[in-house]
């Protein structure tokens, strides 16, 4: 193993951007959502860059979703009834459908259930953020879009080590040790750095980075929290980013999740038509 993951980890960012990267809207709009004096007009003004954000914009806000008496055919008036966040959040996932679309099949590891995972996770930590701690689930829903991504990194960077270190995780070893082991990083590290360059928050940072963390520290309210319960519940849904392997939780979050189990029976037996209604507007994937 290199003696500074950090240095490997900016190493595989670097060649991960020579290939692919992330198209400069979302950037900008992550930008935007990090400044506070930002407008309604400076979202205009970088939405139409995208002609085909556009057009997901307009057809997302005038969905039944909204249930608007009247059509809406600005984009400004758009980005006000939808919100700056959902917003970027249709960006972020918009593109991030694009990287992950198969070119490579392996029996092991297959981008299109690493997109269904990070889907599934996305839409159960927004519902768990809301539902269970009454707080606003669109930095819930990003962080679960986002929590895996360092997973694609290594595999376009180097596949064969990665696969190595896929084919090598049983149920009860973890991932990230593996990656250290074969590849002198993990998806971790890499996507808390990447998403860092992207200006996200630092909640969504923290929980990216430590999402395979299971201390007893950890608050269930917390991102990291909330992400490590989602990817809990949806793997006994059979939404892994790996076969075979479930995630596991912190005797923080189990300890939580028990003294809460009616609460979270209603969210669990919801969560398939969310899933559905997710994919009715942000569509189905690859």
């Amino acid at each position: 193993m290199p003696a500074n993951p950090m240095t490997e980890t900016e190493k595989y960012i670097g060649k991960f951007n020579d290939t692919k990267t992330l198209p400069h809207v979302v950037t900008r709009l992550s930008r935007l959502i990090a400044d506070p004096d930002s407008t309604i007009k400076d979202f205009e003004s970088v939405i139409k860059m995208d002609p085909i954000l556009v057009v997901r914009l307009l057809k997302l806000v005038n969905s039944p979703f909204f249930g608007l008496a009247q059509q809406v055919d600005s984009i400004g008036r758009a980005v006000t009834f939808i919100g700056m966040k959902n917003l970027h959040n249709l960006a972020v996932t918009d593109a991030l459908k694009g990287i992950f679309q198969e070119k490579k099949t392996s029996g092991v590891f297959s981008k299109n259930k690493l997109w269904l995972h990070c889907a599934a996770v996305s839409i159960c930590a927004k519902m768990l953020a809301e539902r269970i701690f009454g707080i606003n689930g669109e930095d819930a829903y990003l962080c679960g879009i986002l929590h895996d991504f360092g997973l694609i990194v290594e595999e376009q960077v180097n596949r064969t080590d990665f696969l190595l270190a896929c084919e090598e995780c049983g149920s009860d070893d973890s991932l990230p040790e593996l990656e250290m082991k074969h590849l002198g990083t993990n998806h971790c590290e890499i996507g808390y750095q990447m998403t860092k360059n992207w200006d996200m928050s630092p909640a969504i940072l923290d929980a990216i980075r430590h999402h395979h963390n299971y201390d007893n520290h950890i608050e269930p309210s917390s991102l990291t929290g909330i992400i490590q319960i989602s990817e809990y519940i949806t793997g006994q849904l059979d939404y892994t980013a790996l076969k075979g392997v479930n995630p596991k939780l912190a005797p923080s979050l189990r300890s939580h999740l028990e003294e809460n189990i009616d609460e979270y029976k209603v969210l669990i037996d919801d969560l398939p038509a969310e899933i559905e209604k997710a994919q009715n507007i942000y569509g189905k994937g690859n």
